[in-house]
């Protein structure tokens, strides 16, 4: 069973009650609207399941809680199926569906086919061509043909098409048995949405293929910088040596990308997006007569196709551990897999379920509390994925300083020792099964949680057994601690996996070579007459709604501090916040305090008990410290909320010095200090920050070496129970009256007679950027990453309607300029990026940010297509269009609800305001032109200075290059961690 699976099936298994699920949960028909559909009693999401004439799956769940509705279209079809010659197919092909029709993404579809046609006939004869020489002819053929025919296309037109429309989350994914479609749109775009949909996928054109594909060569180079990836392909072509979930990579393999066949790729499309093998799934706020109607209409013109289903061989078991390793410059790890029984198998999978809590689930499993608690390894988990054939049940650690990867083993593997003897606590179900209560009450308000759920009810079993999703919880509190450890025993033994990441040099990386491609138009202001088409459709207008902060939060005094209140009338959850004034900038030792809290007793706790007395009654507590704030946060079930705030004021005030555990925190965080030097991403954050600030950062505002070694447990201690003593506010979102809470709150939080004051906060300006200037950071990879950064003027509200429509236009999606640009018309990067980034604090200054990761020996390309963007925007009236008719949508559709009311409040007062600030932007939308974007571009953006923040391999660039856009510092791990 796959985390996703585990978490989503606790997210929306039915019952609250512990009976057991038969009888409850049963397949029921109706017919509503002419249209009949099955759904499942007590189901709380209340899906309606229909299948249409010609096969296609239709899943609908009503959620009336904001004006959007989250949409999904898959098919049953992924790597798995690929084409042994043609690994990597499906995710190409998932590529190329945002690419348009005949009837959109075209100037003259008559003049683009035949070279279209031609392309692919070049591509098949590309595939077949071994020559080296002859090879290079052919493509240099590709792609002058490419550029005749890219004069005809209207690049990214669905992406105006659903930006127009208000969609947000235009996305997709391709894995081994799915490849699924993702829109998140506003309720009154459900007509255009769908006409959209049904031409996208009645005949789609594989149109600017040669960009698209060098995209898919820069995300196949991306994973090859990613050890984490490498170390999950490893683990499933180890697992699986028969079955394509370990034999074919989704991305594919070097060989096959670099020969492509887009012949291949249309027998695919024909083959598998078919009516019979695919599902629509829709979650949100919509009228489900008229939407299976809609759809039924728009999808009608679908054949019902016989579709070849993946039947594989079965695997031999796993006698004996196998072992492998993978070599990366980031940390070191270790992983160990066990192959289990498939989803279909419903009652493995619920003991499975059950099994991987028990092991792992945050507070009180086996891992939680005799690894993690204890500090024994760096961290520590257990996972369970599920797919349709084989689920994986997979432990990971990290090594502490001074510890190896096989003392992590040999740890991890005496945890399935203990389960394997039994020597649990059978409570611990029941515990599970209340934590489950709780998650599914938090999932159900989510739209996108709803639909993925039903989605992989579609993938897994054609919804078939929905009925054991529905009721998932119930059955798991029906499995008893015998089943658990006969489970155990049968499948946990000497038949793993373990995959050691090693530190070192990968000498088996094999990169995709960047093939020539000359830019090619992109026809920004051109528009489909289907576009138009679609922008004429008739939408309901949906009103706006403003926030009043006066209205919306109500206050009260507790004390000598406030209280701000938004009732839930949803549920029975609530959230209780003590909210500090003061951070890490007062004290860096503050989160080091809050770290150290989990592992500390009371006088009356160890703290493994008052973990297991947390999630025995679903509810949950957290202590962290940022840069300018510390927040304290309990929440769960209100019926234990007294149980819940007495338990954690008593740790609050109570928890004594521990100096053995504070010597394995130390020796943990040096370890993990050690460890964020290897990591890419951190790097980079780091250099950013560097770029932004100076020397001294906030990044790097740590502890230093000998300030950490000088920290003392009773220090530690004090700042923990004189942490309330300080000023704070109190923030409740829950199902209880104002004044009942209140006088529980005041009942059980003692608070001071007067606070205390806080040490003074550090202060870190922004850098001003006088010059060009390039600071460098060395690491081995594949890929370049480089951001530009520049500080500008400081906070204006009266700018936040102009910033908004800038960023939308200029470089915040797929329809923005800077992607049109860098990656599809030039083929320079996967992922790129630009914005105006504002502050969060009134006084506080905005900043220009721009990003481009790239393979190494396009970097040079990449930079001047950025700087070219940077210096000079370019004008496209149509798409200024689009991004405010988006922006406006995205206002009228958006409603900030529950506790996000009051952040929305303190988000507001840290910037000055005292109302929301949507109104005003809302209000300027319609008066904004190019004129303003172009001013305010010219003003801010073009021809400034700008720190080149890059992190690459110095073996792959050159410092002479790098020279060129100014000058050059080299940082050091210490300069950028601070440590």
């Amino acid at each position: 069973m796959s985390l996703k699976r585990v978490v989503l099936l606790l997210l929306f298994a039915c019952s609250l009650q512990m009976a057991g699920a038969q009888g409850k949960y049963q397949w029921k028909e109706a017919t509503s609207g002419g249209y009949t559909y099955k759904y499942i009693s007590n189901d709380p999401m209340k899906a309606r399941l229909y299948t249409l004439k010609n096969g296609l799956t239709v899943i609908l769940s009503v959620n009336n809680k904001e004006p959007r509705i989250q949409t999904l279209i898959g098919t049953r079809a992924g790597s798995d199926n690929d084409p042994k010659d043609h690994t990597g197919l499906a995710h190409y092909l998932e590529h190329l569906l945002f690419k348009g029709t005949s009837q959109y993404g075209s100037l003259d579809w008559a003049k683009e086919k035949p070279l279209i046609d031609q392309v692919s006939n070049l591509y098949d004869k590309y595939n077949k061509t071994v020559d080296p020489a002859a090879r290079k002819a052919v493509y240099h053929e590709i792609d002058s043909v490419s550029g005749v025919a890219a004069k005809y296309a209207i690049a990214n037109e669905y992406d105006k098409m659903m930006s127009g429309m208000g969609a947000q989350g235009t996305n997709a994914h391709t894995w081994v048995e799915e490849t699924i479609y993702e829109e998140d749109i506003p309720s009154n775009a459900i007509d255009k949405y769908l006409t959209v949909q049904a031409e996208r996928f009645r005949d789609p054109v594989f149109r600017l293929f040669h960009t698209e594909l060098e995209a898919v060569y820069e995300e196949k180079n991306r994973g090859l910088d990613n050890d984490g990836r490498k170390v999950y392909e490893t683990m499933l072509a180890a697992l699986f040596p028969t079955h394509n979930y370990g034999q074919q990579s989704t991305i594919g393999t070097v060989e096959h990308l670099k020969n492509p066949n887009l012949k291949a790729i249309r027998q695919f499309y024909n083959e598998y997006y078919v009516p019979n093998n695919m599902a629509v799934v829709m979650a949100g706020d919509f009228d489900p007569d008229y939407v299976i109607k809609s759809i039924d209409q728009k999808f009608s013109y679908m054949k019902t196709t016989p579709v070849k289903e993946y039947k594989p061989a079965p695997e031999a078991p796993i006698k004996a551990p196998i072992v492998k390793e993978v070599f990366g410059p980031d940390a070191e790890s270790i992983d160990i897999a066990f192959r289990m029984p498939g989803a279909l198998d419903t009652k493995s999978n619920i003991v499975l379920g059950v099994m991987s809590s028990i092991l792992q689930n945050g507070k009180a499993g086996l891992l939680d509390l005799n690894i993690n608690k204890q500090q024994k390894v760096l961290n520590a988990s257990a996972n369970s994925m599920s797919l349709k054939d084989y689920s994986i049940l997979s432990l990971s650690g990290k090594a502490k300083q001074g510890q190896t990867l096989e003392e992590v083993k040999a740890l991890l593997l005496g945890q399935l020792d203990i389960l394997k003897k039994g020597e649990f606590d059978e409570t611990l179900v029941k515990a599970i099964v209340n934590n489950a209560k709780l998650a599914e009450l938090q999932g159900l308000e989510s739209n996108n949680n709803r639909a993925t759920s039903m989605m992989d009810g579609f993938i897994k079993s054609k919804g078939q057994n929905w009925a054991y999703d529905v009721a998932y919880v119930d059955d798991m509190s029906s499995v008893t601690k015998k089943q658990i450890v006969d489970y155990a025993n049968k499948f946990l033994n000497d038949n793993y996996v373990i995959v050691y990441k090693r530190k070192g040099e990968d000498k088996n990386i094999q990169k995709v070579e960047k093939p020539v491609i000359t830019p090619v138009e992109v026809n920004r202001e051109a528009q489909s007459a289907f576009l138009k088409k679609i922008s004429a459709i008739p939408a309901t207008p949906v009103k706006p709604q403003w926030l009043d902060y006066e209205k919306d939060i109500q206050k009260t005094t507790i004390g000598n501090t406030e209280m701000m209140y938004v009732q839930n009338k949803d549920n029975g959850l609530f959230r209780l916040y003590y909210r500090f004034d003061m951070g890490n900038w007062n004290n860096k030792k503050l989160a080091l305090a809050a770290q150290y809290l989990q592992f500390l007793s009371t006088d009356k706790y160890t703290s493994e008990q008052i973990s297991k007395e947390f999630y025995n009654i679903a509810c949950n507590f957290s202590v962290s410290a940022t840069n300018e704030n510390t927040s304290i946060v309990i929440s769960g079930l209100q019926e234990n909320f007294d149980k819940a705030v007495t338990l954690f004021e008593h740790v609050i005030a109570n928890c004594k010095p521990n100096e053995e555990a504070l010597a394995s925190l130390k020796g943990r965080l040096q370890k993990s200090r050690a460890d964020s030097k290897l990591n890419k991403g951190a790097i980079m954050k780091g250099v950013v920050n560097y770029a932004m600030y100076g020397a001294k950062n906030p990044f790097n505002n740590q502890l230093s070496q000998a300030e950490l070694d000088g920290v003392t447990a009773t220090e530690l201690t004090s700042i923990l129970h004189e942490l309330p003593s300080y000023k704070h506010t109190i923030i409740y979102y829950g199902p209880e009256p104002l004044a009942t809470v209140a006088a529980d709150v005041k009942k059980l939080h003692p608070l001071p007679a007067a606070f205390k004051e806080a040490p003074a906060a550090v202060k870190f300006a922004k850098d001003n950027q006088a010059k060009n200037q390039v600071l460098f950071a060395d690491y081995d990879m594949v890929q370049t990453e480089v951001n530009w950064l520049r500080n500008t003027d400081t906070y204006d509200p009266a700018k936040t309607g102009l910033i908004m429509l800038f960023n939308s236009y200029f470089g915040g999606g797929m329809g923005s300029i800077v992607f049109q640009t860098i990656r599809e018309s030039k083929a320079l990067a996967y992922s790129t990026y630009a914005y105006y980034s504002s502050p969060d604090k009134k006084g506080e200054r905005y900043s220009t940010v721009a990003y481009v990761g790239s393979q190494a020996d396009k970097m040079n390309d990449a930079v001047v297509g950025m700087n070219e963007l940077l210096n000079d925007v370019p004008r496209s009236d149509k798409l200024l269009e689009t991004a405010k008719e988006g922006l406006k949508q995205d206002i009228e559709t958006e409603r900030i609800t529950n506790d996000g009311i009051i952040f929305s409040y303190l988000a507001a007062k840290k910037l000055g305001l005292n109302t929301d600030i949507r109104k005003q932007v809302y209000e300027a939308i319609p008066g904004m032109n190019f004129g303003d974007v172009k001013k305010f571009h010219d003003e801010y953006v073009a021809n400034k200075p700008y720190t080149y923040c890059i992190v690459a391999s110095e073996k792959k660039v050159s410092l002479d290059d790098l020279k060129k856009y100014g000058e050059v510092k080299k940082l050091t791990m210490e300069e950028i961690f601070g440590y």
